[in-house]
């Protein structure tokens, strides 16, 4: 089982950027599929990018795309997100979070294994 650990957290003004990191373990990284989901305070957790392992296809939520950028390198087992431009409405905890398996890449349930999070706050 891969585990995970996201770093690159923390305060960061609207309009500005920040790069989250995902590193992984225990696993062979490039057949995962990663993704990365977020949770805001009294809100599910939802989806917010991934990438294929195979063809590095990536896929957005419509409100991060043209914002965010998933990407991975399997070299050193970890995946990104890059946020720009973030809105305060971008505020939450963000997972990243593996998938082995066949199906969906936006189905939270689909996926094996979670970091443990990482607070992104963004202020206006």
């Amino acid at each position: 089982q891969v585990q995970l650990v996201e770093s690159g957290g923390g305060l960061v003004q609207a309009g500005g950027s920040l790069r989250l990191s995902c590193g992984a373990s225990g696993g062979t990284f490039s057949s995962y599929n990663m993704g990365w989901f977020r949770q805001a305070p009294g809100k599910d957790r939802e989806f917010v990018a991934a990438i294929r392992r195979s063809t590095g296809t990536t896929y957005y939520a419509d409100s991060v795309k043209g914002r965010f950028t998933i990407s991975r390198d399997n070299t050193k087992n970890t995946v990104y997100l890059q946020m720009n431009s973030p809105r305060p409405e971008d505020t939450a905890v963000y997972y990243c979070a593996a998938f082995a398996g066949y199906g969906s890449l936006f189905t939270i349930s689909n996926y094996d294994a979670w970091g443990q999070g990482t607070q992104v706050t963004v202020s206006s």
